[in-house]
């Protein structure tokens, strides 16, 4: 069973800077993919990065500029190093990965909380 192992969340100030970190372990197959969604309170989860093992970065518009995704693939790590945060920003954060084992199977880690907050 895949195991997915977050860590970075935390408590910042408008303007600050958190990098989160997501370690897949136990991985059967060869992973396609890892990136980073997140669920404000009363909405619904969105993607906001993600980035394939070939080197291919994607994130959404709102975050561009201030957001940067990158990888580790000889660690199965993931990072997003989150700059100039917001308050709209605040959400559980969670690391997903997806895996080909003779189809694309998806993971997901148990979130870590972001709170923008002065």
């Amino acid at each position: 069973q895949v195991q997915l192992v977050e860590s970075g969340g935390g408590s910042v100030q408008p303007g600050g800077s958190l990098r989160l970190s997501c370690a897949a372990s136990r991985v059967i197959g060869s992973i396609y993919s890892m990136g980073w969604y997140r669920q404000a309170p009363g909405k619904q989860r969105e993607l906001v990065a993600t980035i394939t093992t070939s080197g291919s970065a994607d994130c959404i518009d709102s975050v561009k500029g201030r957001f940067t995704i990158s990888g580790d693939n000889a660690k199965n790590t993931v990072y997003l190093q989150m700059n100039s945060l917001r308050p709209e920003d605040t959400a559980i954060y969670y690391c997903n990965v997806v895996i080909w084992f003779g189809s694309l199977e998806s993971r997901w880690g148990q979130g870590t909380q972001v709170t923008v907050s002065s």
